[in-house]
């Protein structure tokens, strides 16, 4: 985990989930999951959009680089992980959200943070949405 990530992982716990910096007043939650191919444990602060009372959306965009974020290859290989909401950690299972399902939520993000759309238009990939649903 490089610094900047440490710090707003450690600034989230002190504050029930509240960052500044550049994620501040985005809605921010802790992605735990599993290293496909080291097993290794990882930790990663990302923007989220809330679906409903027990699912939340994530998006692989990557800063708009070529390839989909390791975290990403990650709950596709172990899909069963857990998010830090606020001060709540939850069990969710990981799936990506295709068709219709992707297009409303990621229409959606596009509109609550414009920075999304900025990272479609520079990229030639499709950004995935990945739906965490808890159980």
């Amino acid at each position: 985990m490089d610094a900047q990530n440490s710090q707003v992982i450690k600034e989230f716990r002190a504050r029930d989930g509240k960052v500044g910096g550049m994620f501040e007043g985005m809605p921010l939650l802790l992605l735990h999951h599993v290293g496909a191919k080291t097993g290794a444990q990882r930790t990663n602060p990302m923007t989220y959009q809330r679906l409903d009372d027990t699912s939340f959306a994530v998006f692989g965009s990557n800063d708009a680089a070529p390839a989909h974020p390791n975290w990403y290859h990650n709950l596709r290989t172990h899909p069963r992980v857990t998010i830090e909401v606020g001060n709540q950690t939850i069990d969710v299972l990981a799936r990506v959200a295709e068709g219709a399902e992707r297009e409303r939520i990621w229409s959606r993000q596009k509109e609550l943070n414009p920075l999304f759309a900025e990272f479609e238009r520079r990229t030639t990939r499709e950004i995935p949405v990945v739906v965490l649903d808890a159980f």
